[in-house]
């Protein structure tokens, strides 16, 4: 789960998916819990701001990565901001990584 933040601006290499998902679980309860701390102080999402713009490196560190293991550049990122179209990123985060080494690096699985 905290793999992804040892890897903070590490764009090189591949993600298996159980380490993307765990990371956006992570950043999902991190986001739920600021952003209940800003509505019980009453603040306009100054802790929910913190945490996106604290975490946004990561998240696209981690994704970039994610995509390299499915054999994709790491450009298919900005599908994400595409309506509709960014529906395939998602398709592309829940797709088996590529057996064995690829363009971007050795199986983080290890498999041949």
């Amino acid at each position: 789960m905290f793999e992804a933040l040892k890897k903070y601006a590490v764009f090189a290499g591949r993600a298996r998916r159980k380490e993307y998902w765990l990371f956006i679980l992570l950043y999902v309860i991190c986001y739920m819990i600021a952003f209940f701390i800003d509505m019980a102080a009453g603040t306009l999402a100054i802790f929910t701001s913190l945490v996106v713009l604290g975490l946004l490196v990561p998240v696209i560190s981690v994704s970039v990565r994610r995509l390299h293991d499915t054999d994709r550049s790491g450009w298919f990122f900005l599908l994400g901001f595409v309506p509709i179209i960014g529906l395939v990123l998602l398709i592309f985060f829940c797709l088996d990584g590529t057996v064995g080494e690829n363009r971007f690096g050795p199986d983080p699985k290890g498999r041949v």
